[in-house]
């Protein structure tokens, strides 16, 4: 049997909160966050009913409380999909919505389903990351894995030591040109299009939750250089060249080309590749480099091949590294994160991977002569995670 084409139809997100009492999101419940991202999928697609809809995947990291009890099936009931529609939770931490959305893929290639919703949810307010964790002791005691794998900023300050060249001066420069392409993609009204509001309950009343709480357009150099290095003496890792921690949901929506073809439906990407890659945890964040290689190698493809780059930005030190082994421009590539990145819009963990692919959604909806685009994340315990995606706009 002959593997079909896939393409992403659409994609929506919620805006992402910042994880706490001070988000928007701190009242709501995780599993509500991903059911009103179903239903705008639905509803921004008439054409797909949703008794067409035969699979859902969601990725979430902590599964447990409100993201809990197969999150893929009992959102999917929670969103009025029929029950013949079938559901499961995956989890590759930052990369589970990423996993998901391959592993919907997986399916509609082989022709176990024609039609998929595919996203990820983290609620890091209610579900700090690791809080109820219990590793086995012998990851330590066996010296199998460092103690720094356990805390991801530690081990971008390991990446710091491994590239010695990559100043703290370059991590917040690199971050002032992610707030700055984010505000610039808000002002052109691009980022507005990817959000469902959502009407919360807060401290101060019922809020439509409609943008992103985590940007600061107002970043300075002065500002960064002032900050602190919480994990490490004199260190370089800082809260304003990292990621923050969120809440949000994001999914897309997925069909064999052949079936969007017979609904009349026109499908946006293709799916051209895609690969996982292991490090070690320590250097977690060194894992886009390995898995944008081997996906690149298996789909028959260069870098220079690749039109527009999507980078989950954990830690500046990590982008830069990828722009480095892959000879980007830096600070500011013309292909990578044009809409700005997780520096700037936060990292709620599992849903960032289908807001990269929605930023390829976007950008190439204009630019019919550009083929190939790449979303690519790091992957806490030492992994990495790269899908290659086709413009079926495309005109070259």
């Amino acid at each position: 049997m002959k593997a079909r084409d896939v393409v992403v139809v659409d994609g929506v997100r919620t805006a992402f909160g910042r994880a706490g009492e001070k988000g928007f999101f701190w009242h709501t419940r995780a599993d509500d966050m991903a059911v009103k991202v179903i239903r705008e999928l639905l509803r921004r697609n008439p054409g797909v009913a949703p008794e067409m809809v035969e699979e859902n995947v969601w990725g979430a990291t902590t599964q447990e409380g409100d993201q809990g009890i197969t999150l893929g099936r009992t959102s999917a009931l929670l969103a009025g999909l029929p029950a013949s529609c079938s559901g499961c939770s995956v989890d590759r931490m930052c990369a589970g919505g990423l996993t998901a959305i391959t592993t919907a893929a997986s399916e509609v290639a082989l022709g176990a389903c024609d039609i998929a919703i595919a996203g990820g949810v983290e609620h890091m307010g209610h579900h700090p990351m690791g809080a109820t964790a219990d590793p086995n002791p012998r990851f330590l005691t066996d010296r199998l894995v460092s103690e720094d794998a356990l805390v991801m900023g530690k081990t971008a300050e390991n990446l710091h030591d491994m590239f010695p060249e990559i100043t703290k001066e370059m991590a917040d420069e690199y971050s002032i040109h992610s707030q700055m392409r984010t505000a610039r993609g808000y002002a052109e009204g691009k980022i507005q299009k990817m959000i469902v509001p959502m009407t919360v309950y807060t401290k101060e009343g019922w809020i439509v939750a409609d943008r992103d709480q985590q940007p600061r357009p107002e970043t300075t150099m002065e500002g960064l250089a002032s900050l602190k290095t919480p994990f490490r003496v004199q260190g370089k890792v800082t809260p304003g060249n990292s990621s923050g921690l969120n809440d949000g949901a994001s999914a897309v929506l997925l069909m064999s080309e052949e079936k969007a073809a017979q609904l009349g439906i026109q499908g946006r990407l293709r799916l051209k590749g895609y690969a996982y890659a292991g490090v070690k945890p320590e250097i977690m964040g060194y894992g886009p480099i390995p898995s944008t290689k081997k996906a690149l190698e298996r789909s028959g493809l260069g870098i220079e091949d690749i039109d527009i780059i999507e980078l989950n930005e954990a830690f500046a030190v990590q982008a830069i590294i990828f722009m480095k082994e892959f000879g980007l421009k830096f600070p500011e590539d013309p292909r990578l994160n044009l809409l700005g990145g997780s520096i700037a819009f936060g990292h709620p963990l599992a849903a960032s991977g289908p807001r990269l692919v929605m930023h390829l959604l976007s950008l190439f909806a204009d630019r019919p002569d550009l083929r190939y685009g790449m979303t690519s994340m790091c992957v806490g315990l030492g992994q990495g995670a790269t899908t290659i995606w086709e413009n079926t706009n495309y005109r070259g």
